[in-house]
């Protein structure tokens, strides 16, 4: 991978995904600056410039992006339940800074946007059929951001992740609420079906991936599919736990028929459960990541987005 040591690499967002990002730049020794809505520095390394910043500000973004080689969107909403109001104005925000400066463009993506997929691998060619108010929503901001690519304003690309896994992932499907009780020797319940496989994205695999794309232009103009291990069940998934840390794991499952009636009844006391219902496929079907198209790029034109 060859990138100039003068290159100014901008990070908006110093969540899980942002971190993995800056975790990949600096061991390549790259300046780099974070910029979160509250600039606080927490743990990032002193070589790491901090700004704060509303990434939904024009203004701001163009300032805190000037003289960017790179920009890597790595912001979320902050209210999970508040997607459509809170996520698309982001997704601006960043893009007229990274607009301004000229740069790369690296965008964080999920699946959600294929909806319902008949069970079968996604590869990035998969329809985009995802309805609902978050699907909706990351169909329309992907939209946006490819047909920006198309006229002109910015050089963009996406990496798309499936559910997140390891260091400082807190809100996933095996994030926090599946490793604090299940590491403190405590029951955890989940609501999915314990014996389909489901992919997992590794976050650190994230952050290379995102730097990877960033530095290829044969990479730019569309989106790919980070590489995952094969998937995996999570009832399986629970068992390896169980196997690594020597602590015998103490998982249940939530049948199908009763998670059906108990999530919009969970929505009532917890925020971020209402509207999950539209995903409800996600956590009882087959939910298989095809990166195939990575696999065949690092073999001609651009590096291997990890090494695998």
């Amino acid at each position: 991978m060859q990138m100039s040591s003068s290159e100014l690499h901008v990070v908006f967002g110093s969540g899980p995904v942002g971190r993995s990002v800056v975790d990949a730049l600096s061991i390549l020794g790259k300046r780099v600056r974070v910029v979160s809505w509250t600039g606080a520095r927490g743990d990032l390394p002193d070589s790491v410039e901090v700004h704060q910043a509303d990434a939904t500000e024009g203004e701001q973004t163009r300032r805190v992006c000037a003289g960017a080689s790179h920009v890597y969107n790595c912001t979320n909403a902050r209210d999970y339940h508040r997607w459509p109001e809170q996520f698309p104005p982001l997704q601006r925000g960043v893009l007229a800074g990274a607009a301004a400066a000229g740069d790369e463009h690296v965008v964080m993506e999920n699946l959600y946007i294929y909806g319902p997929h008949r069970c079968e691998p996604m590869t990035e060619t998969t329809p985009m059929l995802g309805n609902g108010s978050r699907s909706t929503t990351r169909r329309k901001m992907t939209e946006e951001l490819f047909e920006a690519h198309q006229a002109g304003r910015v050089r963009a690309v996406s990496v798309r992740a499936s559910d997140l896994l390891g260091p400082r992932v807190t809100e996933s499907l095996v994030g926090e609420r599946f490793f604090g009780p299940v590491l403190s020797g405590k029951k955890v319940q989940m609501i999915s079906d314990p014996d389909v496989p489901h992919s997992l994205s590794f976050i650190s695999d994230v952050g290379r991936a995102m730097v990877t794309v960033g530095a290829d232009d044969g990479a730019l103009g569309r989106a790919w599919h980070m590489p995952n291990a094969p998937a995996i069940s999570l009832r399986k998934f629970s068992e390896l736990v169980g196997a690594e840390s020597g602590i015998a794991s103490n998982v249940s499952f939530l049948p199908r028929s009763l998670a059906r009636f108990a999530l919009p009844l969970m929505g009532l006391a917890v925020p971020p459960v209402r509207g999950l219902s539209e995903n409800f496929y996600i956590f009882y079907e087959p939910y298989v990541v095809d990166h195939g198209a990575a696999r065949s790029a690092s073999e001609s034109t651009i590096p291997a987005l990890i090494g695998d």
